[in-house]
């Protein structure tokens, strides 16, 4: 099975707080990010939502790529576009609201009601999108001191 990491240092409290996430795996990135940033309309920082965007698009377009191999046809572009949202949840607190996908490709001799056919089964077997729908999630939870005198 294979197993990709990120980690997030996070200082301070939630409002005036700020972290840092950082693509271990590949070491492609280290986004810095804040509460202010993931809630209102600041575009300084990342959130969990736009990596969690990233991450849908991309495994969209690459399952968009699969699923049209296995009908032997090839797409000249795929595009994907995803948006998070964001809102106050009924019990307190916020959760994601919805996630809409937009998705376009130049793809030679396939009809507009069959490719729509083949985006929708892409969507619905993307692993990202299935992991949104139900993955099963562990956590080991410790506590770590730093002596103070």
């Amino acid at each position: 099975m294979l197993k990709r990491d990120a980690t997030t240092h996070w200082e301070g409290d939630l409002m005036s707080g700020k972290g840092n996430v950082v693509l271990q795996t590949s070491g492609a990135a280290d986004f810095d990010m804040s509460f202010g940033s993931r809630i209102g309309d600041s575009r300084a920082t990342t959130s969990p939502e736009e990596l969690i965007a990233a991450a849908h698009s991309a495994c969209l377009a690459m399952n968009m790529s699969r699923v049209l191999a296995t009908k032997k046809l090839i797409a000249t572009s795929i595009d994907v576009s995803a948006g998070v949202s964001l809102g106050r949840a009924q019990g307190g607190g916020i959760e994601i609201r919805d996630i809409a996908l937009v998705l376009r490709a130049d793809v030679p001799a396939v009809s507009a009601a069959r490719f729509r056919e083949l985006a929708t089964f892409a969507a619905l077997t993307c692993p990202v999108s299935r992991a949104l729908t139900g993955a099963t999630v562990t956590l080991n939870a410790g506590l770590d001191r730093t002596l103070r005198y």
